[in-house]
């Protein structure tokens, strides 16, 4: 299972890389759970990220507007994303996800074949009216993507758990395997949860919250100490 870290800037992203983590993973959580953040931000990141490391960018919790996802994949593209990540948050049902995600994987392939896609669902979608993220590996895979996730849109102390028990997850990450792709998992993940995630299939879990400082996303910083302890976690199992 690998370690994806959340850093907003440089320094986090220092942080991240000195503590361990498997991928960086570029947002602004000023902008949602998803957020997304600024071209040079992400351009920056790659530079000081080492070219065995994967970055990974957030386009955002995204409106059904695919043509304005379009561009924005193809900004996160040409800023030197690894892995192109997209938050459902505005399509209501597969076939408004399946739109999105169509055009982001054709703007995609057509600037760099060897990028990932991501497509991202929201375990609490029914407080914001996103789509079921039981639908999330078959959207992922019809639009040709090459990772399912899921998330949680709101931040306010829930965590994955709290929406997707550890059958639903199974089940995801299973629907997910027999698509040939990959599963990710996030959502103010713990510490004493990954074990579980790992048991359950989980290929990519996604953490910012836990490698904070205080373990508070939005007003702690990451640190490399807390990235290095939920490495070792991770490496243990």
């Amino acid at each position: 299972m690998l370690l994806l870290i959340s850093p907003i800037n440089t320094q986090e992203a220092q942080e991240a890389i000195d503590g361990g983590a498997d991928i960086i993973d570029v947002k602004n959580p000023k902008e949602g759970s998803l957020g997304a953040n600024f071209p040079w931000v992400i351009r920056s990141i790659r530079e000081i990220t080492p070219k065995d490391l994967m970055v990974s960018a957030t386009l955002g919790d995204v409106p059904y507007k695919p043509g304005t996802v379009a561009l924005a994949a193809a900004g996160a593209v040409l800023s030197g994303a690894d892995y192109i990540k997209v938050g459902l948050y505005g399509t209501r049902n597969y076939d408004e996800a399946r739109e999105v995600m169509d055009g982001v994987v054709r703007t995609v392939r057509d600037l760099r074949e060897d990028a990932m896609v991501v497509a991202s669902g929201y375990a609490d979608a029914h407080r914001v009216g996103a789509v079921d993220p039981m639908e999330i590996p078959r959207i992922a895979a019809d639009a040709g993507a090459d990772l399912a996730m899921v998330d949680t849109a709101v931040k306010d102390g829930q965590t994955l758990l709290d929406y997707m028990d550890p059958e639903m997850l199974s089940t995801f990450t299973s629907q997910t395997h027999e698509y040939g792709l990959k599963s990710a998992l996030a959502g103010s993940i713990k510490e004493d949860q990954l074990r579980m995630l790992h048991d359950l299939g989980c290929d990519v879990v996604g953490i910012r919250g836990a490698a904070c400082t205080g373990g508070d996303r939005n007003q702690g910083s990451v640190h490399h100490g807390a990235v290095n302890r939920l490495k070792s976690l991770v490496s243990e199992f």
